[in-house]
């Protein structure tokens, strides 16, 4: 299991890559499979962990991105005979080592960041196992393997039982995101809005979010990592993950309906395929939709939010699916 070394293996706050290779890594783990995980030095597993970097560079910026990258990848495919499926759960680089071993690799495709970036995988789509992690994400140019939505740990998830007297921004904090939309919609429904994440773009943070953060309508309390998200999840009416952009899957939105949060989303991306309209969230296409939604979103039943996705966003679906794969692959 060859994971992305930005942040450790399971992520202490962000990280949401690194979040799908612990969950996997850990399940495959309980059902018997031998895993040899390639993470950070410092990463947390059941599995045998080999680390080349000593943490996660977005952790130490000390750390040279590219060095560690070279030769955390150069690690697992130095060793490729010894593996019956290497998973690369890293992004496109390693695809180019691919055609040097003979072991099959699965690459689990977490979105594109550029459409530059598509060159590589078609050059390698013959010979490559990409797995999309929703159909909304899969790309007209390539070939799929499967589609695998991504699966969270439902123990970890309660129904909240507070007064969901707020809203929520969860995720990092930059304009792709939509922090600021979320203040207006919150602001014109009349609801606190708690925001929770880290700052990924500290211009926008200074220019748009700070300014209207006051500790009574807009709170900001910084990332949240495992021991806070079920709490801060579970306590809010609505979650607005107002994304400005096709995103491929969304963490937060299942964790959300996880605690009994409906979710208020553009209908773009992977949203059309988790968020069921007035059933654990509202499909909305203007702030006024939006708005109206936050109403609504008093009115849904929270043990129904979480049914929507206990048995179709579960970690162990997600293992089953993967397993299933992998012995496809290896029976040829």
């Amino acid at each position: 299991m060859l994971a992305p070394i930005s942040w450790r293996v399971p992520p202490r706050h962000y990280g949401p890559w690194e979040q799908f290779v612990s969950l996997l890594t850990e399940g495959l783990v309980a059902r018997g499979v031998d895993v040899t995980l390639f993470a950070t030095a410092d990463s947390i597993t059941s599995a045998r962990l080999v680390g080349s970097a000593p943490t996660g560079y977005s952790e130490d910026p000390s750390l040279d991105a590219k060095v560690w990258e070279g030769l955390h990848i150069a690690a697992v495919f130095e060793r490729a005979a010894e593996f019956d499926v290497i998973h690369n759960s890293f992004d496109f680089l390693p695809l180019t080592y691919s055609r040097l071993v003979r072991t099959p690799v699965v690459t689990t495709i977490h979105g594109f960041s550029s459409e530059r970036i598509v060159a590589v995988y078609e050059k390698y789509n013959s010979g490559s196992y990409y797995v999309a992690i929703s159909d909304a994400d899969r790309h007209e140019r390539l070939d799929y393997a499967a589609t695998i939505h991504h699966g969270i740990d439902m123990r970890e998830f309660e129904v909240g039982t507070g007064p969901r007297d707020y809203a929520l921004f969860f995720g990092r904090i930059h304009p792709d995101k939509g922090t600021a939309e979320a203040i207006d919609v919150a602001e014109r429904a009349g609801v606190p809005l708690v925001i929770a994440g880290i700052v990924q773009d500290d211009d926008y943070f200074q220019r748009f979010v700070k300014p209207r953060v006051d500790g009574e309508r807009v709170s900001y309390i910084g990332p949240v990592g495992p021991d806070r998200r079920g709490e801060v999840l579970g306590g809010a009416r609505a979650l607005l993950h107002l994304v400005d952009f096709d995103e491929p899957f969304g963490f937060s939105v299942v964790e959300a309906m996880a605690c009994g949060t409906p979710v208020i989303a553009h209908p773009r991306g992977s949203m059309t395929e988790i968020v069921r309209h007035g059933e654990n969230g509202f499909l909305v296409t203007s702030e006024d939709e939006a708005v109206t939604a936050i109403g609504a979103a008093a009115g849904l039943d929270a043990n129904a939010v979480r049914a929507s996705v206990e048995q179709r966003f579960d970690a162990e679906r997600m293992v089953d699916d993967y397993l299933r794969l992998y012995r496809a692959i290896v029976a040829g």
